[in-house]
């Protein structure tokens, strides 16, 4: 579900008229490839459009859609050229390689029919109807629920019907209620009532204040029926219902959202999971059985451990709380052990290869202090740094610059021919009280 201003409808409304429809086709025509879109071309293009006669709005709209085609491309591929979007609905669109594994869950469950309730612009209705399963998606906004419709036309399996998802459910009879649920509740509001606002919207945490809340997700799941609902990745793990699996996924190192599965969708002892999907699509999770909190006892070693091969766990599987299991059962033989307790880098004596962990070897540990570094980095003669950090207060960014700052006029300096360019990773973190900078290389 998303949540649009009044100024969503009229932005997308020309588009959908004949003369919006086609002028859309053509320009999309000419682009070939919608990454190939840039925003400085608008002012040429609406200046010979509508030299060409067509409208102001008309022009608007159409370039509108094209920017957002172009941002779309990474989540929708191919089918972007069929389908039609908000801003709003854009960013919280679920990808559509995702999308087809929420899918298959309600297939592999032996389930025919589907409400998506807050189905935003369509992508998971859109899996679903290509599994040929019977989708109703219900979306609150109008400008969104017109998009959904244009992006489901070639599925006649596909419902769309613009209401609020609660006020539909609770005005259907016992006969004619879906055999499954699926939702995206709305997490963003318009009135600022939170602390983090984002271009307009402002992001909400509590699971109560979602539309739907949580607490109506399971009031479907308490009906016995197949429930999955898409949530923030932040999901805090006391807001997590006992009766549910939840499944946190990445893709490409980025961790995009948690899902909570109830019932007939749920897997049997899977009370969590961390699923990581590479750049290539290429599938790895890491479960769990145990409840949050509920892990495996590994060493803890301290500043002493920061030793032999350092390894930074996937978003995934620390949001999931994995990050012992990790160690544990992938580790264990090769010395894995935790640095701190509350610090998700953990290092091990051999290096070893998975896709849960990126690795570096440990070359160097180093005092964290910006007067010392700098002098490390200007004995080193380092060309570029790379900074990544947890549990220290610091912006990598800023602090890139102050370490760097100076380097290049000491190299114009001496003169002679261009030195070899020397680069380093630091590793910025907290190990008990100590604030350490670990040097370190990719493996």
């Amino acid at each position: 579900m998303t949540d649009s201003s009044t100024t969503g409808a009229s932005a997308l409304a020309p588009v959908l008229r004949p003369e919006g429809w086609e002028l859309l086709r053509r320009l999309s025509d000419e682009l070939g490839d919608h990454r190939a879109y840039r925003d400085e071309d608008a002012l040429r293009w609406s200046t010979q459009l509508r030299g060409e006669g067509h409208d102001p709005e008309t022009v608007a709209a159409v370039l509108t859609q094209l920017r957002l085609r172009s941002r779309a491309v990474e989540k929708f591929g191919p089918f972007t050229d069929h389908m039609v979007f908000t801003d709003d609905g854009l960013q919280q669109a679920t990808r559509l390689s995702v999308a087809a594994r929420h899918a298959h869950r309600f297939q592999d469950a032996g389930v025919t029919s589907v409400a998506d309730l807050g189905c935003g612009l369509g992508a998971d209705a859109l899996a679903m109807a290509a599994l040929d399963l019977n989708v109703t998606a219900v979306e609150m906004d109008e400008s969104t629920a017109a998009a959904a419709m244009i992006n489901l036309m070639p599925f006649p399996n596909a419902t769309v019907i613009c209401a609020d998802a609660m006020d539909w459910h609770d005005g259907l009879d016992e006969s004619s209620r879906p055999e499954a649920y699926w939702l995206d509740p709305a997490r963003r509001v318009l009135d600022g009532s939170s602390a983090d606002t984002t271009g307009g919207s402002t992001r909400i945490f509590d699971p109560a204040a979602f539309s739907p809340p949580l607490s109506f997700v399971e009031r479907l799941a308490g009906t016995g029926a197949p429930v999955g609902v898409k949530l923030g990745p932040g999901l805090p793990h006391a807001a997590i219902p006992e009766t549910a699996e939840a499944q946190w996924i990445s893709v490409d190192g980025s961790l995009l959202e948690t899902v909570l599965w109830f019932n007939a969708v749920r897997r049997d002892d899977v009370r969590r999971g961390a699923l990581v999907i590479d750049a290539a699509g290429s599938t790895s999770e890491l479960i769990s059985a145990a409840d949050f909190d509920d892990d495996p006892e590994v060493p803890v070693s301290g500043r002493e451990g920061i030793a032999g091969y350092l390894y930074e766990p996937d978003s995934a599987v620390i949001r999931s709380g994995l990050i012992r299991q990790l160690v544990a059962d992938t580790f264990g033989s090769v010395g894995g052990r935790m640095l701190d307790e509350h610090i998700a880098y953990f290092c091990a004596d051999e290096p070893v290869s998975t896709p849960f962990a990126t690795g570096y070897r440990v070359l160097d540990v180093l005092p964290y202090s910006v007067k010392g570094l700098r002098r490390w980095v200007q004995e080193q003669s380092m060309t570029r740094l790379d900074i990544k950090k947890r549990g220290v207060d610091v912006v990598p960014e800023e602090l890139r610059r102050l370490l760097m700052s100076g380097q290049k006029k000491k190299q114009q300096k001496s003169g002679g021919s261009t030195p070899a360019p020397r680069t380093a990773t630091l590793v910025l973190t907290r190990v008990g009280e100590d604030r350490l900078a670990v040097v370190v290389e990719p493996v």
